[in-house]
């Protein structure tokens, strides 16, 4: 079964500049994320959803 990217085109990096803003994937997951196994991007796809909560309670910069 192939894990889809969880990429949603809003492609922008938050302020430390490793955190995607749209999909909340790290930099190096989205470069990896093409040769990842199953189980990892599904270790990543599990963990998205906090850490979208996470980004939204953080302060702006």
């Amino acid at each position: 079964m192939t894990i889809e990217s969880p990429c949603i085109n809003i492609c922008q990096l938050d302020a430390s500049g490793e955190i995607c803003t749209g999909c909340h994937r790290t930099l190096d997951e989205i470069v990896a994320w093409s040769g990842l196994s199953p189980e990892v991007r599904r270790r990543i796809m599990a963990d998205l959803p906090a850490r979208g909560t996470r980004a939204a309670a953080a302060p702006s910069r």
